[in-house]
């Protein structure tokens, strides 16, 4: 909702900046999304004027040479092209230097050869309208004042508005007086009495005018009031300066009028050109099948079973709720309207808007549940303005079917309550206080107040807890201490995934790592990009029913789709060196109602290991060394036990994978992406793992750290080189080294790999560096040959290994 200051310190003016009141305004739960600036910049430069001679220009057939009092005794020279101008008009103008809506300044200039000194003003030059045909005519809003007078003091020309994002359970905010409620209960500014005090309505039945609700439960209540002689025409420009700042496009004086009044009382209205509703006869009532309605915007549109319509005397005529119907709408020839302003049942409105496809002001608060009482309320400042602006008359009666809601619900609030759940003493007197003036009736009773909820608020307090949530938002949650609640088992600890997230996160951030957020939707053919089997069960992802895009309308089921998207999204920026990692659920269909929803972690590496330096402009570029480093890093850290493996993954390089195991359990994989899996996300060069974070979380949470003391003895160290099948993985041979070698074999590293002749065709030769030390003395020859003959007789027995040399 976008809100003009100016128009709300017609209701309630606090004496802070606009900066101070968002800041105050966010702190009591109505969050300002952004300060706009609405209208033209500093108005100094804006002023009323007067037009007291208007010649034609002596070389154009089309512009006139006015002079204008601007005040001072001074006459200025100005050059219009607006057909309408005119001596003796009260004109806006524009100085030398103004700046206009758009940001140009503008400057003196000459027209034809003759001199122009401003500019006389027409509507879209202010930001007040969007007409351009001709210049604005102030003699009705400037009866009165003098030449020279400020144009802000007239016409709303500039002003700050303020974004909101108004929660579902507050529609009433949706209203500029709703709002200024809210801004008099947070800083104490006097707060105007509402605009609907004084009805110039009456009750009783209207002639001629007929409406039957067939089912109440769709329609609370349904008002309605006739009004004749209406002249239709514009609006006088401050109605359409207030709703251009408000969002709004000026249209004419009744429809402009039916959004002024929403956007002032949050309680949408609809005119019917009543000589149009056949035999003045309404029915509100449950839509057909086939029902069709032509809206206000030239479509025809099929109401779903269960939607409600407004029937007159031809049928369908209205979407009730949503958008009224073109056969009805107010025209230039309309001299009679009928007013409605009725309450709509909230969740229906929203689920026919969603079937649809159609939003619209209207419906995005009546959704949210308007009440009866606001009906009367709209109708009222609708009479006035239709009586005003339009010339109208007003037919005796008001039509009101169902009437007002159930009375005021009163609650009790206890100040022990509200200490007890806030933490904090506040004084009844206080409490009753911020209560009155959020438009609670308030009663001393006996050891309590008594609050009486008003209408505006009747879905959304109902218990002593939000009574206290009102006080609270009010006062200040920023003022409330920092407290436990009081209850054995306020204390808490972090669950052995969060804790090992947390050890995860600070980890590979000393790695080097950026920690990225992505999306947990994906678009339907990442599966077919990361070459997915059609077995695979990562296929059967999870469809989302109503997704934000097509693009975003499936569940992921890996991580590395997000990554991916990532480093495409930087790499499009010229960022091609890249570390990235995510902590976030994958979503896996299963039997069940929900997907599972494990968490994982995963990396992904572009571009360079490290900056070039001089000594090296070249570094070696991401691999599956450098993403098995990291992950090494990571598990080590944790201190768990884990090893890799030889394992295809579909999205992995073949002979560049391997699957990740922890304690004997497989928890993921590393490697290099496959060069098309890449490609499909215009990059090449990519490296990536993805763990079950908790999986690994399980086996961390069992992990204590332990520490052995260092010792003086010297280290014995020996290289030893044996000869396995191709098919052996290293790790696999280094696995039995250090378990043959048992607790004195300190170290054990692979150095050097030799294929040739010399070892025959299919086998490899790997050599090992190996460190022993025993902790309580220095190893003789005789018990390292003796650790050298195991571990030969192991590589013999469980690889079919033969050592060389």
């Amino acid at each position: 909702m976008r809100l003009p200051l100016e128009w709300l310190h017609e209701y309630c003016r606090p004496a802070l900046d606009t900066s101070a009141l968002a800041d105050r305004l966010d702190l009591t739960g109505t969050k300002v999304e952004a300060i706009l600036r609405h209208g033209v910049g500093s108005p100094d430069a804006f002023v009323v004027g007067r037009v007291v001679e208007a010649a034609g220009h002596p070389d154009a057939d089309r512009l006139s040479v006015c002079r204008v009092d601007v005040g001072g005794g001074e006459l200025a020279q100005i050059v219009c092209g607006a057909p309408n101008v005119a001596a003796g008009q009260t004109v806006a103008v524009a100085r030398p230097g103004a700046v206009m809506p758009d940001g140009s300044e503008l400057g003196r200039a000459t027209l034809r050869g003759v001199e122009s000194e401003g500019m006389i003003l027409a509507e879209d030059e202010l930001g007040i309208g969007t007409d351009h045909s001709g210049i604005v005519v102030l003699d009705g809003e400037a009866d009165g004042v003098a030449p020279g007078t400020p144009l802000v003091e007239v016409l709303a020309i500039a002003t700050d508005v303020l974004e909101l994002e108004i929660t579902p359970n507050r529609p009433d905010c949706l209203g500029v007086y709703g709002v200024g409620r809210e801004v008099h209960a947070a800083t104490g500014a006097p707060l105007q009495p509402p605009p609907w005090a004084d009805d110039p309505g009456s009750e009783g039945p209207v002639e001629g005018v007929q409406v039957v609700v067939e089912d109440p439960e769709l329609c609370p209540r349904f008002t309605a009031r006739l009004f004749e002689d209406v002249s239709i025409g514009p609006s006088p420009p401050w109605l359409k300066a207030r709703l251009m700042a408000a969002g709004q496009r000026p249209i004419n004086n009744v429809v402009d009028i039916t959004n002024y009044v929403m956007l002032l009382t949050a309680q949408p209205l609809h005119a019917f050109d009543f000589d149009r509703v056949v035999e003045g006869r309404l029915l509100v009532r449950a839509a057909r099948a086939g029902d069709q309605v032509e809206t206000l915007d030239g479509e025809v549109r099929t109401l779903h079973p269960g939607s409600v319509v407004i029937d007159d005397g031809d049928g369908p005529t209205s979407i009730a709720g949503i958008m009224g119907g073109a056969r009805s709408e107010v025209s230039p020839a309309t001299t009679r309207v009928l007013m409605e302003a009725a309450t709509w049942n909230g969740p229906n409105i929203k689920r026919t808007s969603v079937r649809m496809g159609l939003r619209s002001e209207a419906s995005a608060r009546f959704e949210k549940q308007l009440q009866p009482e606001s009906t009367l309320e709209a109708q009222a400042v609708a009479a006035r303005l239709m009586v005003e602006l339009c010339g109208a008359r007003l037919a005796p009666g008001t039509v009101d079917v169902g009437g007002a809601g159930p009375p005021p619900a009163r609650i009790p609030l206890r100040e022990r309550r509200v200490s007890e759940l806030l933490g904090a003493e506040i004084p009844r007197a206080r409490s009753a206080e911020i209560l009155d003036s959020l438009g609670f009736g308030v009663d001393e009773t006996q050891g309590a107040l008594e609050a009486a909820v008003p209408h505006w608020r009747r879905v959304d307090v109902y218990r002593e807890v939000d009574l206290v949530e009102e006080v609270a938002r009010i006062d200040g949650f920023d003022r409330l201490p920092a407290t436990l609640p009081s209850r054995p088992d306020a204390g808490g600890r972090l669950e052995p995934v969060q804790r090992a997230g947390r050890r995860i996160e600070d980890l590979l951030a000393g790695a080097g790592v950026l920690q990225v957020a992505g999306w947990s939707f994906q678009a339907p053919d990442v599966g077919d990009r990361l070459r997915l089997g059609p077995d695979d069960p990562r296929r059967r992802t999870v469809r989302m029913r109503n997704p934000l895009s097509e693009d975003q309308s499936e569940m992921r089921p890996l991580l590395l789709g997000s990554l991916l998207d990532a480093a495409r999204h930087n790499a499009a920026r010229d960022v091609d060196d890249l570390r990235l990692f995510e902590i976030g659920a994958v979503y896996l269909a299963g039997d069940g109602e929900l997907p599972d929803q494990p968490q994982h972690v995963g990396a992904l590496l572009v571009g360079r290991v490290r900056p070039p330096t001089w000594r090296d402009p070249e570094p070696p570029r991401a691999d599956f060394f450098a993403a098995k480093g990291i992950l090494s890093a990571l598990l080590d850290g944790l201190r768990v036990e884990w090893a890799v493996a030889a394992a295809p993954e579909p999205f992995l390089h073949p002979g560049r994978a391997a699957a990740v195991s922890v304690a004997g359990e497989t928890v993921g994989w590393v490697g290099e992406v496959h060069p098309l899996v890449a490609r499909a996300w215009d990059l090449e060069g990519v490296a990536a793992f993805e763990l079950d974070l908790d999986a690994v979380a399980a086996r961390a949470a069992e992990q204590v750290a332990s520490y052995r003391e260092l010792t003086d003895f010297p280290p014995v160290r020996q290289d030893l080189a044996v000869v396995v099948g191709e098919d052996v993985p290293a790790a696999q041979v280094v696995e039995v080294v250090r378990r043959a070698g048992g607790p004195l074999l300190e170290t054990a590293r692979i150095f050097d790999v030799y294929r040739g002749a010399q070892v025959g065709e299919g086998r490899v030769s790997l050599a090992l560096a190996l460190q022993f030390r025993a902790p309580d003395r220095t190893l003789t020859e005789d018990e390292v040959a003796e650790l050298r003959r195991a571990i030969g007789a192991a590589l013999r027995e469980e690889l079919g290994g033969e050592l060389r040399g």
